[in-house]
């Protein structure tokens, strides 16, 4: 999916009557004095809301985006007519709401819609509703706007916990974000005739927020996005930390948070990359990311990424892979009583080595290094023995850096013996910087290797 953009010309969302000739459109009624603080000024939101019970919080979505700034165009389904009336969300928006194809002024509502939309927000998303999407299907008026839009589409997914766990729901969403579609992910919480568990409809205000954090990725991206300067690469990106069992309760582990992987994530998204993120922790992940695969130990990361590497144009190893593991990891928690157990360590497997000799021609292998001394010599006898193309390396024992903070400072060492340093910023600058070397040692695409 591409990220929003502006057009000065060309169709855009009316509420006007009927167009006396094709190239003939009424204005957009933008929002009477809109700050220029606010996010969303300036740009147009197609809100679609699914029949679940659900609906109801769409209203505060609405409200919420208005006050953002945004030209919001409701499109409901007919079933989302039953749980909340059209005329709330006619009130609310900025032009009256549409619930069919066929009584709008316009003679095809639903490529009005999607051409002139910046964004489109799905809440809540129901399993029929991401069914039909991922199938194509386009059997009312917002699933064939979702259908007729080139804009970045964001889906927040409501229903019960059985079906959001569902294997068809799950697969539906896997194919979702592979074509660049942002899903906001339900929460825990209560749910529909007393139940509880996963499946709630995300916090209106973290909707909200989502959208407008997916807006300002494009406008600090400048020309990345559609037409970026990863546009048409896969990237895939390693984040946080390995855990190695030492009994069925106690993991030997390391203190990375997954925060500079999670902003490399976010940057590539950004910069028009499809993204696969295999990653140990538990962060909200970025908007736009096209397949997230969770794993735990150094072995699960290399089942994860091995058979992922070789379609990948550039691999990004950020995570903290386990050295050691336990050699033989007790199936049972070891109790106290017993005094402390010798823990005999083994090395995990190295498969940043196996990357290395296997790599595609073309594909760019960027290795991380976090050292506590001796920092660029030992950097670079890694960039040498695993044949990477660049190492990002940094002083996880310097103030402010590495771990668990939200900046960073690091070297960046070629394989062609080029070397810079980074000053100490936030994670997000230091993935820019990074991802601005990757590129400039890309090949260009379609030449010959």
């Amino acid at each position: 999916m591409g990220v929003p953009r502006r057009r000065p010309e060309g169709p855009q969302i009316t509420d006007g009557p009927r167009p006396e000739g094709p190239t003939t459109r009424a204005p957009l009624r933008q929002p009477e004095g809109a700050a220029t603080s606010q996010p969303l000024a300036g740009r147009t939101v197609v809100l679609g809301v699914a029949g679940g019970i659900a609906a109801y919080k769409a209203v505060d979505v609405c409200r919420r985006l208005v006050d953002a700034g945004a030209h919001v165009a409701p499109v409901l389904t007919p079933d989302a007519a039953r749980f909340v009336g059209p005329l709330t969300f006619s009130a609310l928006a900025s032009e009256p709401v549409r619930t069919t194809l066929w009584d709008s002024p316009e003679p095809i509502p639903h490529t009005r819609l999607g051409q002139g939309a910046d964004v489109v927000v799905v809440a809540p998303a129901t399993a029929r509703l991401l069914g039909a999407y991922a199938a194509g299907i386009s059997d009312d008026l917002l699933t064939a706007t979702l259908l007729a839009t080139r804009a970045p589409v964001v889906v927040c997914p409501a229903m019960h916990t059985e079906m959001w766990e569902h294997p068809a729901v799950q697969d539906n969403l896997v194919t979702l974000r592979r074509r660049g579609v942002h899903v906001v992910g339900p929460a825990v919480g209560h749910l529909a005739g007393g139940d509880a568990g996963a499946g709630r409809l995300a916090e209106p205000a973290d909707i909200v927020a989502a959208v407008i954090a997916l807006v300002r990725a494009a406008g600090e991206g400048g020309a990345r996005g559609p037409g970026g300067d990863l546009q048409g690469r896969t990237v895939l990106v390693t984040a946080g930390g390995t855990r190695e069992a030492i009994d069925a309760v106690r993991v030997i582990t390391n203190r990375s948070s997954g925060k500079q992987g999670y902003a490399l994530a976010e940057e590539a998204v950004a910069r028009g990359a499809s993204v696969i993120l295999v990653t140990t922790v538990d962060r909200q992940v970025p908007p736009g990311v096209a397949e997230v695969v969770r794993v735990v130990s150094a072995a699960d990361m290399q089942a994860a990424v091995m058979p992922r590497a070789p379609q990948a144009d550039v691999v990004l190893m950020a995570a903290a892979v386990a050295d050691f593991r336990p050699k033989a990891p007790a199936g049972r928690k070891l109790k106290k009583e017993d005094g402390p157990p010798p823990i005999l360590l083994e090395p995990t497997h190295d498969f940043l080595v196996d990357l290395g000799a296997s790599k595609p021609v073309g594909q760019l292998l960027v290795g991380f290094a976090a050292e506590t001394d001796d920092v660029v010599a030992n950097a670079r006898r890694k960039l040498r023995s695993k044949r990477l193309d660049l190492i990002v390396a940094n002083d996880v024992g310097a103030p402010g850096v590495g771990f668990e903070h939200d900046t960073n400072r690091v070297t960046l060492l070629g394989g062609d013996g080029t070397e810079s340093s980074v000053p100490l910023a936030t994670k997000r600058d230091i993935a820019r910087a990074v991802l601005d070397a990757v590129v400039r040692r890309l090949p260009t695409q379609g030449a010959a290797p």
